[in-house]
């Protein structure tokens, strides 16, 4: 929000300076961001005519003017923009002004004499516009003081808001939070009815129940919409960042900056009647304001003229029925509506506007009679015109009333800390605007009905608060005892897994939860995708379904700066749609790593080497660890990863997630010109341990059997590991594979891998016989379930 300084001061007065003025709208929760001072200096600046204009003798782009001054005779002043004119009045700093830093002295420009310097409104401090001369009014007095006459100087101020303080989104709004801090009253606002003149109405109907439940509008004849917007008006909207159209939109834009009450201007000869306000029906379509053709589906809240859209309500009028400076008869409007109506609206069409801004926040809906009376006053005194009679239409059963809220004194004690004197309670309270009645504990506090964001008795405190400092609230350190909550034993926190993942010189980064459905296309992912309702933007419309599309995208931008070795993970949820129609997506935590380049960071002792499969899966496995789990991989059908090097990973025969290669398609797919390594598991089965249990040592030795067996090349070693588990029984207490060879002595098609059985009993030691069992045991069960041999 941008306003004027001057305006502001002009419905509280106060002796406060700009800067302390500044500094209470920040300390009130109005952060200023930022005071840009207009119009410093101007001594000796007037209102001047240039009444002839001549090529200067020794310069094309110069002219030289004759100017009147108001001083009796004329000066002469050698002039450089384009602009100048005879009959144009503009500033003319006379000889012994300061402007821009610059002291005016009589000085000769290519040998002709000039007697003070015309100027542009960047030159005056007004504006960035240097492209001319600032042209004034036809009717601005020669002479005058251009400070008076320009209300200077002033300073531009623009505060951030928070989305609850909508009602701040006015001069008055701000006025009020200002009086309450600086101890002052804010000025009576004029807005005395003005009498009707004529009959002419235009009736009003209302269709869309609670999302439009109150409808001003007022027809004005006779309207000179040609007339110029007066100088004190255009300038208040310019310092508040808004360009002054013509007239009539000027005096919308002004009633809206000034109560927070936008309002929209229609011909009345261009409309049918009666005036609606409906839902859209799919296929209408709008002619806007800025020309473009607006298709509606059945989503909007629509402004009907006989049943024909004519303007989208809250958002932006209408192209057909907009007031132009032919416009004779004019339909003012102002209307409430629901916030729930007009949120997301605009963004459909790309459009965002200062009306659409506020009534996403919510607009008092006591507003709209008073606009109407404040913009008729200004219409018929800087336009002429004959007003008819207000049409007020509503809908009450839909119109929130304010309820009284019970402000108790201990309640403020115990929240705050402090106790705040009644007098005190009362004068912040009142200053806001709010009603108020003491009860035996405290009071009973009718909230205005521009503040949608005082429901409980809290808001009320932080109100107080809010006003009376948070300075001065004492800081205390909290007393008592806490508690603390221990980690459960049986889970590995995601903390600790990061600082796994950093121990392996992985890097984390944190995405989006929304994703571009365009992408999880490519990844072959969409099933079960939630798209948003109300996307940032057309490329972040769905929530992401898994990690790796955001996770490999970091990857690729990060490459493509010439990062050769990247190492990527993250932790965070991903969503699927419900399997009950309307229930809330599925959230479920992962973990997710990718990786390119060499598989270590380079260096002398070792040669270069490209990260592979294998690289990748001893990180996983080191998380598995962390939870004592045993983790075993199965082939992958996944469309993303690649045919023979990527895998399903399982725990306890539950599949988890997936490790692998991407797919080389998907890799140019993605602009990858590097092969990218990726897993993506659950963290909570990965997470999942036991809790430990101390368990007796043996005090028998143990005993060793190497078996090395000929299987097939596509048999893995997990299928044959799980195998002579289940075979040697209790007595095996660990196996390990130690060599693995291909070649001489070894069919095609078929690979040797050498194991190591340790066998061990608590009761007693191990015979020859019991280890030749279980050997057998495990030698006939391998050639059973794999068809493997000895090796000879």
């Amino acid at each position: 929000m941008k306003f004027s300084e001057n305006w502001l001061r002009s419905h509280v007065p106060t002796q406060a300076t700009r800067e302390e003025l500044a500094a209470t709208l920040t300390a009130i929760g109005l952060e200023v961001e930022e005071v840009t001072a207009l119009g410093e200096g101007l001594a000796n600046v007037v209102v001047a005519r240039i009444v002839d204009c001549a090529r200067h003798p020794e310069a094309d782009r110069l002219q030289v003017c004759q100017v009147d001054a108001g001083q009796g005779e004329l000066l002469q002043i050698v002039c450089g923009a384009p602009n100048a004119r005879p009959g144009l009045r503009a500033p003319l700093a006379m000889v012994g002004a300061n402007v821009g830093g610059i002291a005016i002295k009589a000085a000769k420009l290519r040998g002709v004499e000039s007697n003070g310097m015309l100027c542009s409104a960047k030159e005056l401090g007004v504006d960035a516009d240097a492209s001319g001369l600032l042209e004034l009014p036809a009717d601005a007095p020669i002479g005058a003081a251009i400070a008076d006459y320009l209300c200077l100087p002033d300073a531009s101020i623009e505060i951030k808001l928070t989305p609850n303080r909508a009602d701040c989104f006015s001069v008055r709004g701000i006025a009020f939070d200002v009086a309450a801090a600086c101890g002052s009253d804010v000025v009576a606002f004029d807005a005395t009815p003005m009498p009707a003149l004529t009959d002419r109405t235009l009736a009003v109907e209302l269709n869309a129940g609670a999302d439009a439940p109150r409808y001003c509008g007022r027809v004005i004849e006779g309207v000179n919409a040609a007339a110029a917007t007066p100088v004190w008006m255009a300038e208040r909207l310019r310092r508040s960042g808004v360009r002054p159209v013509s007239l009539l939109v000027d005096i919308t834009q002004y009633v809206m900056l000034e109560l927070g009450q936008p309002m929209h201007a229609f011909d009345r000869n261009l409309l049918m009647g009666p005036v609606g306000v409906r839902r859209s029906k799919r296929g209408e379509t709008v002619k806007l304001l800025d020309g473009r053709d607006a298709a509606l589906d059945d989503d909007f809240l629509v402004i009907t003229d006989a049943d024909r859209v004519v303007a989208l309500a809250g958002v932006m009028g209408g192209f057909d029925t907009r007031v132009t400076d032919a416009t004779t008869n004019v339909f003012l409007e102002a209307a409430h509506f629901a916030p729930s109506a007009i949120i997301g609206r605009g963004r459909k069409l790309g459009l965002h506007t200062d009306a659409s801004h506020r009534f996403e926040r919510g607009v008092d809906p006591e507003l709209p009679r008073q606009a109407i009376e404040v913009a008729t006053r200004l219409v018929v005194e800087l336009a002429g015109g004959t007003p008819g009679p207000v049409t007020e239409t509503e809908l009450p059963e839909h119109l929130l009333r304010p309820a009284a809220i019970l402000l108790r004194r201990a309640r403020i004690a115990r929240v705050l800390g402090i106790e705040i004197a009644d007098a005190d309670v009362e004068r912040i309270l009142r200053a806001l605007g709010m009603q108020v009645v003491g009860v035996a504990d405290g009071w009973n506090v009718v909230a205005p009905s521009r503040r949608f964001d005082i429901a409980i008795e809290e808001d009320l405190i932080e109100e107080l608060a809010r006003i009376h400092g948070y300075d001065r609230i004492p800081t205390t350190l909290p007393g008592g005892a806490t508690r603390i909550a221990s980690p459960s034993e049986t889970r590995v926190e995601a903390s600790t897994a990061r600082r796994q993942m950093a121990a392996r010189e992985f890097i984390e980064t944190v995405n989006y939860a929304f994703v571009d459905g365009t992408l999880l296309q490519q990844w072959g992912l969409t099933e079960g995708a939630v798209p948003l309702a109300n996307p940032l933007s057309a490329e972040l419309g769905v929530m992401r379904t898994a990690l790796l599309p955001g996770l490999v995208s970091a990857l690729q931008r990060n490459a493509a700066r010439q990062a050769g070795r990247v190492r990527l993970f993250e932790i965070g949820n991903v969503f699927s749609s419900a399997a009950e129609h309307g229930a809330a997506p599925q959230e479920t935590l992962r973990v997710a790593a990718a990786a390119c380049g060499d598989a270590v960071a380079e260096q002398w002792g070792q040669p270069a080497r490209r990260i592979d499969f294998h690289d990748l899966k001893g990180d996983l496995e080191s998380l598995a660890t962390l939870a004592g789990a045993t983790l075993s991989f199965q082939p992958s059908t996944a469309g993303y990863g690649h045919p023979g090097r990527s895998a399903d990973v399982h725990r306890d025969g539950r599949r988890i997630g997936w490790i692998g290669q991407l797919h080389p398609r998907l890799a140019r797919l993605l602009g990858l010109d590097t092969d990218v390594v990726a897993f993506e598991v659950d963290l909570g089965p990965l997470s999942e341990r036991s809790l430990p249990r101390a368990t007796e040592q043996s005090r028998y030795p143990s005993v060793r059997r190497d078996l090395a067996f000929v299987v097939a090349d596509t048999v893995p070693w997990a299928a044959l590991a799980e195998t002579v588990k289940h075979a040697a029984g209790p007595l095996l207490r660990d196996v390990q594979v130690f060599d693995r060879y291909v070649g001489q002595g070894v069919e095609s098609g078929q690979k040797s891998l050498a194991m190591g059985l340790i066998l061990q009993d608590n009761s007693r030691t191990l015979t020859d016989r019991d280890v030749e069992q279980v050997v057998s045991a495990v030698v006939s069960a391998i050639d059973a379930g794999h068809g493997a041999r000895i090796r000879g």
